[in-house]
């Protein structure tokens, strides 16, 4: 990546938005289908990976602990993998780039083997804590020594007779519940996670596509997952769906621009990642799920999206691990919405890529929305239509937060400037080009 800043501007945009676009392959399930394809005996060719920078850290480390990967005709990457309990130390430090899940998944496979690594990233994401995943797979075996804070470098000794874990979350996380299931692979036994709440179940989805015996059942409001250890993990085909967090964009910008009317084909919609999906059907958005079906164990849908008049809604804090990374572009659509929204419990932003529920409004405060923090919560006064819009947003090396402002900016009275769009293709490359296609205005600013 380029170290030179790219600050981009979006102007906003008179005309309806219009087309049918695909958004890049999900995130979550991309890291997830390398990892676990790395594990398995045969090949495993896997269709839509999303090839942005973080997963191709994930391709990278992979390659590193002794897996074959290679990119061959329209896109499909065929993964040969080296079995459970195969993965051979690796020559060098293996950089997660800007991942958070990368990182802490991949320390639930290392902690499980009997080598020594070493797992670094960018400067976004060596500020992020990993105390989270070192405390319970500590409990297996494994060594961690880490900076302080337990931030990232962090060396990892991983067990020679790893042991099987028993853990309850104290709160929701898709990633610790990952990182922990998949050290439990390489142990014997049965690992057991419990959750307080349910969160994204893409490694079940996945576990079970390959072979893997998992159980999942009702534990009061949450689930109990049981796992068994020294499974023959088996090759096959995976297609990975869109990923709904990046489709969030181009719904939200249609909805928001008066006029549009636009299709995002095969999202993902999994129920416990499209939280934001049912946050804006509250809120009155017309969004129709078309041609729905099931592919590789995840729910999928086409989406036609049409320009709505929508109204604040309050958000449950039970809501929060079915839309985590979507709220800084839900903020932009409450910004537009008539009344006053409240976004419950959002303390997990605080230690994402950025502080992203302070960052959250400090981009909507720049561009003249009314917004306060009280506690965890997020409440936001919207303009009932184009929020003033003008300021500079300050992107604290967050794709998330840099494409939500250039969405509000084509919703706005007036443009929307971003300090550096350089991180947004860690989960969207070609983001750009796709949404100026629909009919935004995103350019590189002009500097004096």
């Amino acid at each position: 990546m380029t170290e030179t800043p790219i600050p981009l501007v979006s102007a906003p945009v008179r005309q309806g938005l219009a087309g049918e676009v695909r958004v890049p392959g999900d995130k979550s399930i991309s890291h997830r289908a390398l990892m676990l394809a790395a594990l398995a005996i045969g090949a495993t060719h896997i269709e839509g990976l999303l090839e942005g920078e973080d997963v191709l850290c994930t391709a990278a480390a992979m390659r590193a602990l002794g897996a074959r990967l290679e990119r061959r005709d329209q896109g499909v990457w065929e993964v040969e993998g080296v079995g459970v309990g195969g993965l051979a130390e690796p020559e060098d430090v293996l950089d997660m780039g800007n991942s958070g899940t990368a990182a802490r998944l991949l320390a639930g496979l290392l902690a499980s083997h009997p080598i020594f690594s070493v797992l670094t990233g960018d400067a976004s994401l060596r500020r992020r804590p990993m105390r989270r995943v070192i405390e319970p797979l500590a409990a297996g075996g494994a060594r961690f020594l880490a900076r302080g804070g337990d931030r990232l470098p962090l060396a990892i000794e991983g067990a020679r007779a790893p042991l099987p874990i028993s853990y309850r979350l104290p709160v929701a996380s898709a990633q610790v519940k990952s990182a922990i299931l998949l050290a439990g692979l390489n142990a014997r036994g049965e690992t057991v996670v419990e959750e307080p709440v349910p969160s994204r179940d893409h490694t079940e989805n996945m576990l079970r596509h390959f072979g893997a015996e998992l159980s999942i059942e009702p534990a009061g409001s949450g689930r109990r997952i049981v796992l068994q250890g020294g499974p023959l993990l088996r090759g096959g085909d995976i297609r990975v769906p869109g990923d709904p967090s990046s489709a969030a964009f181009p719904v939200i910008a249609a909805l928001l621009v008066p006029g549009s009317e636009i299709r995002v084909a095969r999202v993902g919609v999994n129920p416990l990642r499209s939280g934001f999906l049912l946050t804006l059907a509250e809120m009155g958005a017309s969004i129709a799920f078309e041609n729905e079906r099931e592919e590789g164990g995840e729910r999928v849908a086409d989406l036609r999206v049409r320009a709505s008049a929508l109204r604040g809604v309050d958000v449950p804090e039970a809501r929060v691990p079915s839309m985590i990374d979507e709220y800084p572009v839900m903020a932009v659509a409450a910004a537009a919405a008539r009344g006053t929204s409240r976004f419950r419990g959002l303390a997990e932003l605080r230690v994402k890529e950025s502080d992203r529920l302070a960052a959250t409004a400090a981009l909507l405060a720049a561009n003249g929305v009314k917004v306060t923090i009280e506690g965890d919560d997020l409440l936001i006064e919207g303009a009932g239509g184009a929020p003033p819009g003008g300021g500079r947003v300050a992107t604290h090396m967050d794709h998330r937060l840099a494409m939500s402002a250039l969405v509000l900016g084509a919703a706005a009275q007036r443009p929307v400037a971003i300090d550096d769009g350089r991180f947004i293709a860690t989960s969207f490359p070609g983001f750009v080009d796709l949404m100026n296609g629909l009919g935004l205005a995103i350019r590189e600013e002009e500097r004096g």
